[in-house]
């Protein structure tokens, strides 16, 4: 290692420059910066270009084990000893310097590395995808390594636009090394400046700026993969070599396009989605044999009737298009066969063919949660209550910080009827993510699947409490039935508040959607079977995804022993 003449930390020999102030590094016997000092030159062990300067002589009464080039030793009386002696004293010597060698090689060793989020110094939201896509791209190939562990980008994504203490960060993640950067886009010029910090001794293992074109965007990526793994001394098999080698794409504008299409993805919003959409469209339209970008627009498609009044029948057939593209030009996309095992699970209610997809999606990336948490779902709808939770332990493993995965196993152990676990699991993910509205639904969840109606009044009333725009009266109002009618008096009240909001929407826009299963769902609360179960049979006619889970929400276990209910539950295929 040698050190900066200003500042005084220390850097990798490689580096000619400090990264902080600029000042030039030198290195040898001007400068008098050495690694700590030798005692032998050992065969194997120091660079023979390195040999003159930095080796000291082994002394031994003026006599030593000299560099090569000198054959002359003084003759004393001892010497004849010593001659006996040199090849054992040698040897040893050799044999210690190896095994400490191979000591501190391996104490060395790095196993684990976070990258945190690029810092965006363009001074332009709209750059946001660059600096964000850019690490997600570094960790998601980084996370193809199984000796390497990578703190996922759940993890390290806590720490966007934060002040960073990289000692800290790495302490919280478990980790030996810490990666961070920063990108700066000007027009098509691209500056990323990147460092690699092992944390342990707290040495930079490697700095490098970039100043490319925004069209070297891709080629900068897969350089700064090579120089990682090269500066964590990872010895890769073929296989890891195969999949850090793989190329998705070589177009590296349909590379960016896809970036912002995940970067809006991720932010699980309709308009989001309608930009992700389009970015995905972009990237195909630049390279047809884009897979990734064909699951990607698979996802989005997948996730507009969820978040909004979208007719299933108008997305959920493109969804599967592409993600069986996607297949088509890659049979070995783990993203490709989860894209698809979740369209046909929502939109064909084709269990064991959507099962088949997650398995193999696990098969080909058991690091890849995403596909964990969707199979996790299967798993808890057909009833498998401990297969789907250890799916979805998997995937909170994988990423510990989504949301979305911790809150779907509360839900899931409240299906399991493990009611204790669910409300401690509730309290975990208030702890990560506190948000009042949605801890008190959860909970009242949790307490309606038991039966225990006073505590769920008192969790639902605290969260329409808690909710953004609330209306006084409506939380009295609520307050009022419960008094007055108990857990039915409230039940009414819910069903008459829902079916008022659905029917001012249609007067409001005669031409205006709105789901079957949402009338379903207002029906349900008042029990009324007939109304429940005609919009029920409707919302299966929309192919609605909500109608898979009639068999463990509790706000239809009212209909449970009634004929038509079971016959509705077959056509829909959930297994028994």
């Amino acid at each position: 290692m040698k050190k900066c003449p200003q500042c005084g930390r220390e850097y990798d020999r490689s580096m000619m420059f400090c990264l902080d102030d600029g000042s030039e590094l030198l290195y040898g016997p001007a400068s008098g910066q050495f690694d700590e000092p030798q005692t032998a030159i050992l065969p194997g062990i120091v660079d023979s270009d390195e040999a003159a300067t930095r080796a000291q002589v082994f002394t031994t009464d003026q006599t030593a084990v000299l560099p090569s080039g000198i054959t002359q030793l003084p003759r004393s009386k001892a010497f004849d000893k010593r001659l006996l002696l040199a090849p054992l004293a040698l040897a040893v010597i050799v044999l210690a310097g190896f095994a400490g060698y191979r000591y501190f090689s391996t104490a060395d060793t790095i196993n684990s590395i976070a990258v945190l989020p690029f810092e965006n110094r363009s001074g332009d939201a709209n750059t946001d995808y660059l600096s964000d896509g850019l690490a997600e791209s570094l960790i998601y190939r980084l996370s193809q390594l199984p000796d390497l562990k990578v703190s996922p980008t759940s993890s390290v994504f806590r720490y966007k636009g934060k002040e960073t203490d990289p000692q800290a960060i790495a302490k919280e993640l478990g980790v030996d090394s810490v990666m961070t950067g920063r990108v700066t886009q000007r027009g098509e010029s691209l500056n990323v400046s990147v460092e690699l910090v092992d944390i342990r001794s707290n040495k930079l293992l490697w700095g490098e700026q970039y100043e490319r074109k925004m069209s070297d965007l891709l080629t900068t990526q897969r350089e700064m993969v090579t120089e990682i793994v090269g500066k964590l001394q990872i010895k890769l098999s073929g296989e890891s070599e195969q999949k850090l080698a793989k190329k998705y794409t070589d177009n590296n504008e349909a590379y960016q396009l896809y970036l912002k299409g995940r970067y809006h993805w991720n932010k699980r919003q309709i308009n989001e989605f309608e930009k992700a959409v389009d970015f995905f469209r972009q990237a195909i339209e630049r390279d047809p044999n884009y897979a990734l970008a064909y699951s990607g627009a698979a996802d989005a498609y997948s996730l507009f009737e969820a978040y909004g009044d979208f007719r299933a029948k108008d997305y959920m057939p493109r969804a599967k298009q592409a993600a069986a593209k996607a297949l088509e030009l890659d049979p070995n996309l783990a993203e490709a066969h989860a894209s698809y095992g979740k369209v046909i699970l929502y939109w064909d209610y084709d269990w064991k063919g959507a099962e088949k997809a997650f398995k193999r999606a696990i098969e080909l990336d058991p690091k890849y949660a995403t596909a964990r948490l969707w199979y996790a779902e299967l798993l808890s709808l057909s009833g498998r209550h401990d297969e789907a939770l250890r799916e979805v332990s998997k995937a909170i493993e994988l990423e510990p910080f989504s949301m979305i995965a911790n809150r779907e196993q509360v839900k899931f152990l409240a299906y399991a009827k493990r009611f204790d676990e669910a409300l401690s699991s509730s309290r975990s993910l208030n702890d990560l993510f506190p948000n009042e509205a949605r801890f008190h639904a959860d909970n009242g969840l949790v307490f309606e699947s038991q039966g225990k109606y006073s505590q769920a009044f008192e969790e639902y009333w605290h969260s329409a409490k808690a909710e953004k725009g609330s209306n006084p009266e409506d939380i009295q109002a609520m307050r009022d039935a419960y008094e007055k009618g108990g857990w039915e008096g409230f039940q009414k009240q819910a069903e008459e508040r829902y079916l008022k909001a659905l029917n001012d929407s249609i007067a409001n826009d005669k031409d205006r959607y709105i789901p079957a299963i949402n009338f379903a769902t207002a029906f349900a609360y008042g029990k009324g079977k007939e109304k429940t179960l005609e919009y029920l049979n409707k919302a299966v006619e929309e192919r609605s995804m909500a109608v898979l889970y009639i068999n463990v929400s509790p706000q239809y276990f009212f209909l449970r022993d009634n004929p038509q209910f079971k016959e509705l539950v077959d056509r829909v295929g959930i297994p028994k």
